[in-house]
């Protein structure tokens, strides 16, 4: 049987982001071994809330602890400039329902280049605040993804029932799988068992648990003075 990943994320996670860089960097490498990637949009607050969850930003300790986490991981994993929006935190229900449809409507390489546009605006300045619907709309349209007309389909499927129940159901399932938080991955190895992993920085575990050939860090010996 082959390896699959879905991983659950909202645009308002930092470390989600990370997650879509990491996967979509090592996409073909990963499918090289049999191993596909589903990414899925939900709720985190949602989730948060089902789960009994507190964010980190809410303990002033993990919140202080977490600017040098993200000063280390974006410099990890190439992503400079990103900052935490001024109107932190966001209520994505909309942006994540847009997302929704996209993923439905569009090929996947679309979705996935929406995926990193949504982040984009989100995170690196000029921050948007994406649960504002004209702000989605206008950022939809200065990505260049899609039609006018088809950014004003994705604008009205945003509000319609369909897409808040199939956003409240992707939630759902991630909850039901023990979610707590984003990014949240279900991993289905070759033998067909599946184990969760939270985060975006649990890789090399994943890679172990697929079965995967993968390399360790390594500490190398002090370069002797010339």
């Amino acid at each position: 049987m082959a390896g699959h990943i879905d991983c659950y994320m909202d645009t308002s996670s930092f470390y989600s982001f990370l997650c879509l860089v990491f996967l979509l960097k090592h996409q073909k490498l990963l499918a090289s071994h049999d191993v596909s990637v589903e990414f899925i949009p939900v709720f985190l607050g949602g989730i948060n809330v089902g789960s009994g969850n507190k964010p980190p930003w809410t303990l002033p300790a993990k919140a202080a602890y977490g600017e040098f986490e993200m000063k280390r991981a974006m410099a990890y994993h190439n992503v400079p400039g990103i900052e935490r929006p001024s109107f932190f935190p966001v209520l994505t229900v909309l942006p994540q329902r847009a997302l929704c449809y996209i993923k439905d409507t569009f090929p996947r390489s679309t979705f996935e280049q929406a995926w990193i546009a949504f982040f984009r605006a989100s995170w690196i300045p000029r921050q948007l605040d994406l649960s504002k619907p004209d702000v989605l709309e206008t950022m939809l349209r200065e990505s260049k993804l899609f039609s006018a007309q088809e950014v004003d389909a994705i604008c009205a499927a945003a509000k319609t029932q369909e897409w808040k129940d199939r956003l409240t159901a992707n939630t759902k399932t991630a909850l039901d799988l023990g979610a707590f938080g984003a990014p949240w991955l279900m991993v289905r190895n070759a033998e067909g068992k599946v184990e969760p992993f939270f985060g975006s920085d649990r890789f090399y575990f994943i890679w172990e648990y697929l079965g995967l050939p993968w390399k360790d860090f390594e500490l190398l010996p002090r370069r002797a003075k010339l």
